[in-house]
């Protein structure tokens, strides 16, 4: 054999070498943590899109809830596993402002990951208890604005999408409220429930039910448009508030040094599950959708999160509220 063919031959073999390793992956259960309590927003998505995907892998994906620190608990316990596809991380944007939030952060957010895709953006809703006084979203600006230093906003702890709302409605109104951190969303929304605290802004898929049950109030939506799921709810952008205009995005990453073979397989079942048609409607019931085929990919998830870092530190900066 000629110095040319052998070399052909063996660039063929390394060609044809990845795909067939590739097909052999998963052979075993994978754990997808979420760093957030069970029964949460983004708990609920991750599980929607864990059981598709098991159904493509042919093998399952177990959701393993590490909850604490904004997010970074988990995050941090996905960074230091093995690299080999096992374990995976599926993280709201609290992934960028983590970055910024925790001065002391154990890992490199843009360092200590790969990237396998966009799940979704889910809308936020500016709510109240059932019987705040204002009537629609331009009365609640005025009596915020009028009553700000007597009035509760409640999150689900610092770092939660429910904080990260609340501080740009904050900076939206000009306006600071008595903020009341709570340890996950299912205790915040109870209070809210009970009237125990006046204002929550948080993810539809933790309040729908609650606003079509009639048991909290709902102002406006942090869309550019109106919402189909709530086609009589203003957006903020509406009431000249443009910097409200944001969604709570979700992606899965792996550990940093991951194989892109098992990154670009884990894609691949990603897309699938959210082309599903029980999962885009499952997600439209929650008021969000899947995100699309060229937005579930590493390359789309690396530029969003690298992005969302650089809008987010200076709104950090300026609030001065950090976790550390």
């Amino acid at each position: 054999m000629t110095a040319s063919k052998l070399i052909g031959a063996l660039f063929a073999a390394t060609i044809l070498s990845a795909p067939a390793w590739a097909q052999t992956y998963p052979e075993r259960q994978i754990t997808m943590v979420v760093p957030f309590s069970a029964g949460g927003p983004t708990d609920t998505v991750a599980r929607l899109v864990a059981e598709r995907m098991s159904a493509d892998l042919g093998q399952q994906i177990v959701v393993q809830n590490v909850g604490g620190a904004g997010g970074t608990l988990g995050a941090g316990q996905v960074a230091n596993a093995e690299a080999d596809g096992y374990t995976v991380l599926l993280h709201h944007i609290g992934m960028a402002t983590s970055d910024t939030l925790y001065r002391n952060l154990a890992y490199e957010t843009l360092d200590a990951f790969e990237y396998v895709g966009l799940v979704t953006e889910v809308p936020m809703v500016v709510t109240a208890r059932q019987d705040f006084e204002p009537a629609d979203f331009p009365a609640f600006i005025e009596y915020v604005k009028a009553n700000g230093d007597s009035l509760t906003l409640a999150n689900a702890g610092i770092g939660a999408a429910s904080h990260l709302c609340g501080m740009l409605l904050m900076q939206a109104l000009e306006v600071p409220l008595v903020t009341v951190p709570y340890k996950g969303t299912g205790p915040a929304m109870t209070d809210l429930l009970g009237g125990q605290v006046d204002i929550m802004c948080d993810q539809t898929t933790n309040t729908t039910q609650q606003i079509k049950g009639g048991t909290i109030k709902a102002y406006a939506v942090t869309t550019p448009e109106r919402l189909d799921l709530f086609p009589d709810l203003p957006t903020a952008a509406e009431s000249g508030l443009e910097a409200m205009q944001f969604g709570i995005w979700h992606g899965i990453y792996t550990p940093k040094g991951t194989a892109p073979e098992i990154n670009a397989r884990l894609s691949e079942s990603l897309q699938k599950a959210l082309a599903d048609e029980g999962v885009a409607k499952a997600m439209a019931d929650l008021g969000t959708a899947p995100s699309s085929a060229e937005e579930a990919t590493p390359e789309a998830l690396k530029a969003k999160l690298e992005s969302e870092i650089a809008r987010w530190k200076p709104v950090i900066e300026a609030a001065g509220v950090y976790a550390d």
